[in-house]
């Protein structure tokens, strides 16, 4: 479910040796050895810092779900510890995981390349509405000292991964006060809490409730907004007006002023200058073409001197030089080729750095995709998406369509920019014959609270799908080349989810659908899914939203694949809707992988082709060719 998270999991990992963590001075180095952290000083003497440690209470470690111990034992990957040092050096934040009371889930590994037999991997996996669930509890390491002081604070919910793992934890610059972001369990409240590093004490700074979930960015991934000042003082983000702005706090957690304010919404701190009291950012909404391009601006603290860095149509991602004189940015689209370029701190480009250069592509076949907008379903939203051409685009013929579906809620799918995770599966459907859509219906981050409120407690929805329908349509009355009758969508994860409700939900519209590792009940998915973006507990809202209640539904043609060491999305979800298919007496096509995991590490090549092969059959009516075989995209 959580592709990007797999990216922010993968920086702690790394392949072929045990990972530590040296501190900032130079002087310690700890590692996880039997549960319990350990200490390396610098004349390679070893010792344990903590002696309590289990395997379902161990010090440094994610939640079993975090530590995605099949993705890591495909390529024999070890993960970091889970820990934070100082500025100094001279401390380190970590915490006991707490497990034990978490239910156990089973993966049987049908082939294991060890042995005979099928054999049994048990880990500690959190449902809806279940009383166990992995809790955090913080403690402050003392290297020098050898001491582990726990905080008094209550332990932190955590069913996905760490706060330090998310990068939600950071140190005061004079190493006195370690602070994180603690989440409710159904996400409808966020703490900002301080850490005495001494003594552990643990007071609540910030605390933001809300009627939906109260979240640290637009953006699942990114990183949390939070910014600490030297003079104590705090940034903070919140959509509490409907949109997403900064506000800014004192050291005691007074509201001092609501820094940015309007009809669009901050999506990064890039920089504060405290001496001058400017902070720096990224923002959205400020393009009226388009409400997902990124503009870079500045503000004063005190809430005046708004400014627009960048006044283009292009979306801007930028770094902040190391004295903070400078910014790097990169300005793309959808069909325009990044251009990399230095600016100053009022917005001058300085130099140009790099100029994409796209001719070997061209040559190639390719065409730059183009961003679309159209109606939502009621008739008055504006929605937006991204529409890849065929290769060999010929205006006079007609051609099938692939809807290339994430539904979030906790990244949107349509790239406005040149730079996207998701393009390279589109563009190969293209370079297959198809024309290819990735839409961004109502319920989807990145715009505003509202827009975004929209999928709340509606995950069945699967990310606007009834917007996706007469987006579609809307995009065929336009284009003639489109083929509206030849209808297919695609999705890997939620995308797996929300492909098969496609197909169930709009059986007259959608003839073929292929879902990958789907999630396809949120009653026996992770606890932090259905809970942060469907609600809590209600055994009726929870059941609508399956995928197998509508599986009577189903008239067209249907490929399921899953792996089955998946240990984020389990292949059980599958095997329930297939029961359920079964029963309605639907026919349906499955490929259960063994030895994988949720990515299809080390199988992608099969996997990829069979899906190809689907399409080519059950939308273009032709036959693909045989005997041919994709390589696997090496890991390390």
């Amino acid at each position: 479910m959580f592709t990007r998270g797999l990216r922010l999991h993968a920086r702690r990992v790394e392949c072929g040796r045990a990972r530590e963590s040296r501190s900032p001075n130079g002087r310690w180095t700890v590692f996880v050895r039997d549960h319990n952290l350990w200490l390396r000083d610098e004349t390679g003497a070893e010792v344990p810092l903590t002696r309590d440690g289990t395997a379902d209470n161990g010090y440094a470690v994610d939640p079993m779900f975090g530590r995605r111990r099949p993705f890591m034992g495909v390529d024999g990957a070890v993960a970091s510890p889970v820990v934070q040092w100082s500025p100094d050096g001279s401390k380190l934040l970590t915490h006991r995981m707490d497990e034990r009371d978490v239910e156990v889930l089973h993966l049987v590994e049908s082939t294991p390349a060890s042995a005979r037999r099928p054999m049994t991997h048990t880990c500690r996996y959190p449902m809806p509405d279940e009383p166990g669930q992995p809790k955090a509890y913080f403690v402050v390491v003392d290297p020098e000292r050898r001491t582990v002081t726990p905080s008094t604070g209550d332990p932190v919910h955590t069913p996905y991964v760490s706060p330090v793992t998310w990068g939600r934890v950071w140190w005061s610059s004079d190493g006195e006060t370690v602070y994180y972001l603690d989440p409710e369990r159904f996400g409808r409240c966020l703490r900002l809490i301080a850490v005495d590093a001494v003594t552990g004490r643990s007071r609540v700074i910030i605390e933001e409730h809300g009627k939906t979930r109260v979240e640290p960015t637009q953006i699942m991934a990114d990183p949390a907004m939070v910014h600490l000042c030297g003079n104590g003082e705090l940034l903070w983000y919140s959509q509490r007006d409907g949109w997403g702005h900064l506000y800014r706090y004192t050291p005691s957690g007074a509201l001092i002023n609501q820094v940015t304010r309007g009809t669009w919404a901050v999506r990064g701190i890039l920089h504060v200058d405290e001496e001058d009291g400017v902070v720096y950012f990224s923002a959205s909404g400020l393009v009226s073409s388009d409400p997902y391009l990124r503009q870079l601006c500045r503000i004063n603290l005190d809430g005046t001197g708004f400014a627009r860095l960048t006044d283009d149509v292009d979306d801007h991602v930028a770094r902040i030089s190391p004295l903070g004189s400078y910014l790097v940015d990169t300005a793309s689209r959808a069909d325009k080729p990044p251009l990399v370029v230095v600016r100053d701190l009022v917005g001058r480009v300085v130099v140009e750095v790099a100029r994409a250069d796209v001719s070997a592509l061209v040559r190639e076949g390719w065409a730059p995709p183009e961003r679309f907008t159209v109606k939502a379903a009621d008739g008055v939203t504006d929605i937006y998406g991204t529409l890849w051409r065929p290769y060999g685009f010929d205006p006079n013929l007609r051609y099938p369509v692939v809807d290339h579906i994430y539904p979030g809620p906790q990244s949107h799918r349509a790239p406005q920019n040149f730079e996207n995770n998701y393009t390279g599966e589109a563009e190969a459907f293209a370079a297959l014959g198809f024309a290819v859509v990735a839409i961004d219906g109502r319920g989807t981050p990145g715009r505003s609270k509202e827009f975004h409120d929209a999928s709340y407690g509606r995950l069945g929805d699967g990310g606007g799908l009834d917007d996706h329908v007469v987006g579609i349509i809307e995009l065929g009355r336009r284009y003639p080349w489109l083929d509206t009758d030849r209808v297919g969508i695609t999705g890997s994860s939620g995308g797996g989810f929300a492909a098969v409700r496609a197909v169930l939900a709009h059986p007259d519209f959608f003839q073929a659908g292929i879902s990958v590792a789907g999630c396809h009940d949120i009653r026996q998915y992770l606890s932090f899914w259905g809970e942060t973006y469907h609600g809590p507990w209600d055994p009726e809202s929870y059941r609508v939203a399956a995928n197998s209640e509508l599986a009577g539904n189903l008239r067209g043609k249907l490929l399921l694949v899953h792996g089955e060491l998946d240990d984020n999305v389990p292949h059980y979800q599958t095997l329930g809707l297939v029961d359920a298919l079964i029963e309605a007496n639907r026919d349906f096509e499955m490929l259960l992988v063994p030895g994988v995991g949720h990515h299809m590490l080390h199988r992608e090549g099969y996997v990829i082709r069979r899906r190809w092969d689907f399409f080519v059959r059950n939308l273009m009516n032709a036959l693909p060719p045989s005997g041919y075989r994709l390589a696997d995209i090496p890991f390390c």
